[in-house]
Formats: structure tokens, C-alpha cells, sequence
């Protein structure tokens, strides 16, 4: 598992104070409220710590004003950028509940115990979300998480079971 969960992604700066825009990459954007500090994976110089000060909401978007960032030049460089937080700091989950980023690489097999494939990706889209499976023949398959497919998620052992609804291949 790891330890660090996106929480969303720096796409721009804000104005000319040192604000960022955030595209959210969790399920409650207004989770940045009850955050003090945030992870950005800087990528060259690893990961820095940098503090909330002020959280705003614009569209779509979060917009953030870090403690110690005060012009655009500052909030530049971290254009681009993921922000984590720790597990400690994740949103807590619900019974039956996991975070993606638990489950991919998980195997998946058909409901007679045959292996499937692993699961590379998941798609939010909407209505349900969508396993992305390459399966062992080579191909990509879009697996919808209803409960006619999906049977069983094992975030603990990386085992899905499925039924693989004729059509899908």
C-alpha cells in the first residue's frame, strides 16, 4: 500500500499573490479545509511540505494560498505538481470503502477461478466507475464496477472476482 494519496494537482497560479489552482483528485474537494499542510512531489528536489493558509473554491477548481509563497514566481515552480497527503490525513473510509490506489495491480479472475488479467487503471465516470483490465490475452477490457460484474474486492490479498459479461471480449 502506499502511503501517500493524491489529493489533487497544481495546474496554475492564481492571480498575483502566490495562490494556486488545484484540480481535485479526491472525492470531497472541501476536504483541503480540514488540511494544515500539504505534500508536493516537486519531482526534481523530492517532496516538499508546505502549509494551508487560505482555501478558496472557483469552478471546478480549489485554490490555494500556501504559508510563505506570496507572488506568482513562487507558486510557479509548482506548476504541474501532485499534492499528497499521508494516510493519517486521507479522508477516513467507510465499510467497504478503499482507495484506488490499494487495488491496482490487483489480479482478477473469473468467477470459476480463472485468472483474467490485472487491473491497470480505474475510470471515474460518473454513474460507475470502470475497472481497466489488461487481460492475459493481450487486450485492454472495460470492466464496469456494478455488482452484476464485480463480485468481490480483496484490497488486503490484490484479488478481484468478476463475471466477464459476454460482449466485453
Amino acid at each position: 500500500m502506499e502511503d501517500l494519496l493524491r489529493v489533487g494537482v497544481i495546474s496554475s497560479t492564481h492571480g498575483v499573490r502566490g495562490e494556486v489552482k488545484v484540480y481535485p483528485t479526491t472525492d470531497d474537494p472541501t476536504r483541503f479545509e480540514a488540511l494544515s499542510e500539504v505534500l508536493v512531489d516537486t519531482k526534481k528536489s523530492g517532496i516538499v511540505t508546505l502549509g494551508i493558509e487560505r482555501v478558496a473554491y472557483f469552478k471546478n477548481m480549489v485554490i490555494l494560498k500556501f504559508k510563505g509563497i506570496d507572488c506568482m514566481e513562487e507558486a510557479e515552480k509548482y506548476k504541474g505538481q501532485d499534492l499528497l497527503v499521508t494516510r493519517e490525513n486521507a479522508v477516513p473510509l467507510e465499510e467497504g470503502e478503499f482507495f484506488i490506489c490499494d487495488i491496482i495491480g490487483s489480479i482478477v479472475f473469473e468467477e470459476n477461478g480463472e485468472e483474467f488479467g490485472v487491473l491497470k487503471d480505474v475510470l471515474q465516470t460518473g454513474a460507475n466507475d470502470v475497472f481497466v483490465v489488461d487481460a492475459k490475452n493481450g487486450k485492454e477490457v472495460l470492466l464496469p464496477v456494478i455488482d452484476d460484474c464485480v463480485k468481490e474486492i480483496d484490497v488486503e490479498g490484490k484479488r478481484i472476482v468478476a463475471y466477464i459479461m459476454p460482449g466485453l471480449m
